[in-house]
């Protein structure tokens, strides 16, 4: 499991946002989005590198 920190989420859209665009990665995925901590947590066979550079196209901040 991968935890990432995402600056930016503040609503389900973002929410779905960011989940579809790590299963186009990886359709096993599986992503749960916390967006009161600003976390994503993800279990999948991508690589850390490709999960950021996801989430940063749709326009958020991964640290």
């Amino acid at each position: 499991m991968q935890e990432f920190k995402v600056s930016g989420m503040t609503c389900s859209h973002c929410e779905r946002a960011v989940t579809q665009a790590i299963q186009t990665l990886d359709p096993q995925a599986q992503v749960q989005v916390d967006l009161a901590a600003g976390t994503v947590q993800v279990q999948s066979s991508a690589s850390e590198q490709a999960i950021r550079q996801a989430i940063s196209e749709e326009g958020y901040q991964v640290s």
